[in-house]
């Protein structure tokens, strides 16, 4: 049997080594998962707004959060079911955006108070368990409003919908079965920490609990103290089954090892940057919701200034399928290069026209569709050219659209501010996918590269 300093050196090291293996292992793959996740849900919230499920929240863009939160769960009544599912799905999804965009992903960071945080935010909404009968009222409701959803929309809508729920249920177990490694990692190093200050000291018959909670807060102020892992260090020192515990416990924090050794196969870096294109495809509909609000805010505006033979003119170019007389507004939008403001003239309908096209090329790149397909067929050079033209151009039409939002927003009346249709929701959704694709773009450059310098320094990957 070892003594405590053998065990408390033994713990020690393991405990770095998990550290690190922690760092450059497992935390990458949270924040993926997370990123996930919170795009999946982005999708739908985006949807549950269009189908009228939840309002649209006016502060949402405003909220500014120091630490995350996780929204109110409380039991609500039928009367206020829209207030608020309204509020807190909004708070919800500003809440996963904090949390993948500006959150530290580092060991020491993410101690057990964050990693409490986080569990809670990804269980907020049970995805793997989504039913209408479940106990959870937040969980109950979302699956209710998931399923009036799928009612009356189109075939690519519903397999977002699809898409976006299979991947909320996968990415909740993979980011729990990360939490969890951490959240042992900590908790190890508290009860190393509770050894190394406090109960080194003591005798079996001074280990208690309250004694050892004194001790330890005059030793460390103001640190937590977390009394079933106080439990844990008196049973693995002081009981007849302490050596088998500990024995278990080093055991458990062996870093597993290397599969790429021995099973990894070849990365096929087609597959990252076909995932590229599959989050292109998801754009085709949020595409699709933002033309429809336009046109519908570009009619508004047209036709309070339509006399009325203009507006029998309009009618009969409709019913004659003529191309309508042109629209040029003047946008402004903000140079990122030189943060400055730019102005430009756009022709409304031309932009429309390039943007339907760029939504029917979209439409098809869900997985084994015509357009993934024809592109899947294509050399790795051929389609990261292809991915990086096609998220220029959508960058592009992100930032024209921004522009036209506050356009529409600007030239309306006070009473037509009511009936203007506002694309924030679908700005973001459109912004996270965005994000997601040169995420992959990055990627494929990064493993590709790692691939080229390991076969300069005559390191073989394929084994």
């Amino acid at each position: 049997m070892a003594d405590a300093k053998d065990y408390i050196q033994s713990l020690t090291e393991a405990l770095h080594a998990r550290a690190d293996w922690l760092e450059k292992s497992e935390l990458p793959k949270l924040k993926d998962e997370l990123r996930n996740y919170q795009s999946s849900f982005s999708s739908l919230y985006t949807i549950y707004l269009k189908k009228g499920l939840i309002n649209e929240d006016p502060y949402k863009q405003e909220t500014k959060i120091g630490e995350l939160e996780i929204p109110d769960a409380s039991a609500f009544s039928d009367g206020e079911r829209l207030d608020q599912l309204s509020m807190r799905l909004s708070n919800y999804d500003n809440q996963l955006d904090f949390l993948v965009n500006f959150y530290q992903f580092g060991v020491e960071f993410l101690n057990l108070d964050r990693i409490k945080r986080i569990f809670g935010l990804v269980r907020y909404v049970d995805w793997v368990h989504l039913v209408p009968d479940s106990q959870s009222s937040m969980t109950r409701a979302v699956a209710e409003i998931t399923i009036q959803a799928k009612v009356g929309i189109d075939q690519i809508a519903l397999s977002v919908i699809g898409e976006s729920l299979t991947k909320l249920s996968r990415s909740t177990g993979a980011v729990l079965a990360c939490l969890k490694d951490l959240a042992d990692y900590h908790k190890e190093t508290f009860k190393l920490e509770l050894r190394t200050t406090v109960t080194s000291r003591l005798n079996q018959q001074e280990a208690q609990t309250a004694l050892i909670r004194k001790k330890y807060a005059a030793a460390a102020p103001g640190r937590p103290f977390y009394p079933d892992l106080a439990e844990e260090v008196i049973k693995e020192d002081f009981s007849e089954n302490g050596p088998a515990l500990k024995e278990k416990i080093l055991k458990s924090f062996k870093i597993p090892e290397k599969e790429t050794k021995t099973v990894k196969k070849p990365v096929s870096y087609k597959n990252i940057l076909m995932e590229g294109a599959v989050v292109m495809g998801s754009m085709s509909a949020v595409l699709s919701e933002c033309g429809i609000k336009l046109d519908e805010n570009k009619n508004l505006l047209a036709n309070r200034k339509m006399g009325f033979w203009k507006k029998f003119r309009h009618l009969m170019q409709q019913m004659m399928n003529k191309e309508p007389d042109e629209t040029v507004y003047d946008l402004e939008y903000m140079d990122p290069t030189r943060g400055t403001p730019v102005r430009e003239k756009l022709n409304y309908h031309h932009f429309r026209g390039d943007m339907d096209k760029k939504t029917r090329v979209l439409a098809g790149l869900t997985v084994h569709g015509p357009a993934y397909n024809r592109l899947e067929a294509m050399e790795e050079e051929q389609i990261i050219a292809w991915l990086e033209k096609n998220i220029r151009e959508i960058q592009n039409v992100h930032k024209t659209l921004s522009a036209l939002d506050e356009y529409f927003k600007a030239e309306a009346t006070r009473e037509e501010r009511d009936r203007i249709k506002g694309i924030k929701p679908e700005l973001s959704t459109l912004k996270n996918a965005i994000l997601r694709a040169n995420q992959m773009r990055h990627e494929y450059s990064a493993q590709k590269e790692e691939e080229e310098q390991m076969k300069r320094l005559g390191i073989k990957t394929d084994i």
